[in-house]
């Protein structure tokens, strides 16, 4: 660890992945420029790829060991990854806090990192909360009991009456598919819902959660079909027991710095930049960019093949970011005619997505909708074409179609669809409208303010 500064320390423990990473490291920044001393730790793998890109910016990082044979691998699953944070990681992370010279004023813990929370409120550490992504899943998770109570799901998480669209207060419709823990099999969906319910218990000792979002992301939206009496309105209840929520987002946009301390790199793998030139090659609004995230799997070998060839029926150009494992999914020669013969795209990796979608030759992104690609279009005013692949990517994805109205949904890969999808997300005229709009309200003076004032709140609470 760095030599110990005179500043108040917080110590941050995001979930091991990197749409979480990203978003605690913007966080970190933050309360860097604010006149703390940030500590973030992070498994080996994670710790050596942030460390490194990062050193000089004042954040101090410390690895934690996570029982993996190969520490330069990211943890790529998520029962290994949980078994580590109940049984591997709390040891260390106690030892830390009770060192007597470290003089930590609050650990941030990553709501699905739940495990820090027993381990501060052991030690008597003061904790927050963090909740990476919008608030409207959060609300989804903080249901479960009533969910539970009034019939609509199973004790293991089964919505009992499937075909039936479950409703909650301020919220659009959603379907069985929709469910954050309602991934893989049976089995294993038992065990993601027992994970949100022991976070969610865990959260009750917490004072404060720190939230990636705006305030005003469902203002506007009212589902007159909500049957109110069955659900408690979670914003407006007032018992003490509750954690303060503070809105504090999208931080990867401005941090919520009043400097121009900033996290410079929080990409866990090596961005592929040679897509930037032929970007500017193209027509403005042109270019189809694809991407489903990092970290699992994201649609399937088959529907790879499937979405390559869309693409290429189509003949419009795209610029596709798919890690080299999947890129074996490709149909045959299919790179060579693409990249070479036509010139009509390009596949890398891993891009520097931001600076892609700010890219003026971008006129649509095909997305998984994580919340941090979803804001990144936002900021950069880019319409969504959405296949929702795992997790809160389902909830992002119904405000994104329903509520804001600056995407849409397609269900599968085929020539048709893809290509219907696209013309109908890219000539919709008022879809741009709307991404404006949006962007005021998530990123505009009054947000700012709000998150500011969130800060400086937060900020007196924990001194």
């Amino acid at each position: 660890m760095k030599k110990i500064t005179q500043m108040p320390k917080i110590l941050f423990i995001p979930y091991p992945a990197q749409g979480h990473v990203t978003p605690m490291l913007h966080l970190a920044s933050a309360f860097l420029s604010r006149g703390f001393a940030p500590v973030v730790m992070t498994p080996e793998s994670i710790h050596r790829r942030i460390s490194s890109t990062n050193e000089d910016l004042g954040i101090t990082f410390v690895a934690l060991y996570d029982g993996q044979d190969r520490p330069d691998a990211p943890p790529s699953d998520f029962f290994s990854i949980e078994n580590s944070m109940e049984n591997i990681m709390p040891s260390q992370l106690e030892r830390l806090l009770l060192e007597e010279d470290l003089g930590v004023a609050c650990v941030v813990v990553d709501l699905l990192a739940s495990w820090a929370i027993r381990v501060a409120d052991r030690c008597g550490v003061p904790v927050a909360g963090f909740w990476p992504v919008m608030f409207a899943a959060y609300r989804l998770i903080q249901a479960i009991p009533e969910l539970v109570r009034t019939g609509l799901v199973s004790r293991k998480g089964c919505p009992r009456q499937p075909e039936t669209p479950l409703v909650l207060p301020k919220q659009p419709l959603l379907s069985e598919e929709d469910l954050p823990w309602l991934i893989g099999t049976p089995e294993s969906q038992k065990r993601r819902f027992k994970f949100w319910q022991r976070t969610l218990e865990r959260t009750k000792s917490l004072r404060w959660i720190l939230v990636n979002s705006f305030k005003d992301e469902y203002d506007g939206f009212n589902n007159e079909k909500t049957p109110y009496k069955l659900f408690k309105d979670f914003n407006k209840e007032k018992n003490s027991q509750n954690p303060q929520i503070f809105h504090v987002g999208p931080l990867h946009y401005y941090q919520g710095a009043p400097s121009n301390i900033a996290i410079t790199k929080t990409s866990l793998w090596e961005e592929d930049i040679s897509c930037i030139g032929w970007l500017q090659e193209q027509n403005p609004n042109s270019v189809i960019y694809i991407s489903f995230g990092s970290w699992v799997s994201p649609i399937g070998e088959s529907n790879i093949k499937m979405l390559a060839l869309a693409l290429e029926a189509s003949g419009r150009p795209f610029l596709w970011a798919l890690n080299r494992v999947w890129q074996e999914g490709l149909p045959p020669g299919f790179v060579h005619r693409v990249t070479i013969a036509k010139n009509q795209g390009r596949i890398v990796s891993w891009s520097p997505q931001l600076e892609v979608l700010s890219n003026d030759s971008v006129g649509c992104f095909v997305t998984h909708c994580g919340w941090n690609s979803t804001m990144e279009a936002v900021v950069s005013s880019r319409r969504l074409l959405c296949y929702p692949v795992a997790g809160d990517q389902f909830v992002n994805c119904k405000y994104i179609v329903d509520v804001w109205k600056i995407g849409m949904r397609i269900s599968g890969f085929g020539e048709k669809e893809v290509e219907d999808g696209l013309r109908k997300v890219m000539e919709d005229q008022d879809m741009g409208e709307r991404l404006k709009k949006l962007r005021d309200k998530a990123m505009g003076n009054e947000a700012r303010l709000c998150s500011e004032r969130n800060f400086i709140l937060f900020k007196d609470e924990i001194k």
